[in-house]
């Protein structure tokens, strides 16, 4: 597998994403993989790719890599400000990036986590069937660094279809996601339920790929006593002693001991994932959806 890339700067987090590894909570393995998964998928897409191959992950831009060989790469996501060897380049669409280039991203305007998606994809070699990084579990290729050199595999038979996919814009202040009670509903107050619904909470600076801390009013349980350990998924609200929730992201831990209020449904899991720090998020209940 030939060198495609090498990573000059990363920007605050640049990691290596696919779909993860579903499957392997039995054995203490969360799923992890992108955070923002609708965004891979659609810069996939757009190249030919398969959905799930592998992609780098950006988190508030700064990413710089040089191409080693003529590319071909779609950059979707938190929209940001993209050059070629400092010519402009679009989001969402294909661009060509010829050898000895620097691709390079900007710090986005709106959103958190941008992705670069390469024709071929990203072929480091797979833990456990990914190629995710996890970094709460450690698991997979380590964050990327100055000097990395990402393989890249051999182009897809099938073309492209399209060479630009029009994007909803991304919020600037608030985002409101659906959720569904949780299975400890029960252990919390009269109205605390109505108190995650009725007023926004603020995205704290304590956010990263595990999950957010959130700000807002307090959710009070009726039930004081220590919960044994239980399974949790990619979007658990998961309410620690400080009454406040935290939202679980894709490198959650796969087993948490405080009662969960509720969980976010996976359509809106993404819009979770680019929610910056001082942005509102408000929850409203709807019907349960397929995970």
């Amino acid at each position: 597998m030939s060198v495609g890339l090498e990573v000059l700067e990363t920007g605050p987090l640049s990691t290596v994403q696919d779909l993860g590894r579903p499957g392997l909570a039995g054995i203490g393995v969360g799923i992890s993989g992108a955070a923002d998964r609708g965004s891979l998928r659609l810069a996939n897409r757009l190249l030919g790719n398969e959905e799930g191959a592998a992609a780098v992950e950006v988190t508030l831009g700064g990413f710089a890599a040089r191409a080693r060989r003529d590319l071909t790469v779609a950059v979707t996501g938190a929209p940001c400000p993209v050059t070629v060897d400092g010519r402009g380049a679009a989001t969402n669409a294909l661009v060509r990036v010829p050898a000895g280039a620097v691709l390079r991203l900007g710090t986005p305007e709106r959103g958190l986590r941008s992705y670069v998606a390469v024709r071929g994809g990203i072929a480091v070699e797979p833990v456990l069937g990914s190629r995710s990084t996890d970094v709460l579990a450690g698991l997979g290729p380590v964050r990327l660094s100055a000097g990395t050199a990402l393989p890249v595999g051999p182009a897809p038979e099938r073309c492209p279809v399209t060479d630009f996919a029009p994007v909803a814009e991304l919020p600037a202040d608030e985002v409101v996601l659906t959720v569904v009670p949780g299975p400890r509903a029960d252990w919390f107050a009269d109205g605390a339920l109505d108190a995650l619904l009725s007023e926004p909470y603020t995205v704290t600076a304590e956010a990263n790929r595990v999950g957010i801390r959130l700000d807002g009013p307090e959710l009070k349980r009726r039930r004081d006593e220590e919960l044994p350990s239980e399974g949790m998924v990619v979007g658990a609200l998961q309410v620690p002693p400080s009454s406040r929730p935290t939202l679980f992201l894709a490198d959650h831990p796969v087993t948490g001991g405080y009662p969960v209020i509720a969980v976010v449904v996976s359509g809106d899991v993404d819009k979770a994932a680019q929610a910056r720090p001082g942005m509102r998020l408000r929850f409203a209940v709807g019907r349960r959806r397929n995970r």
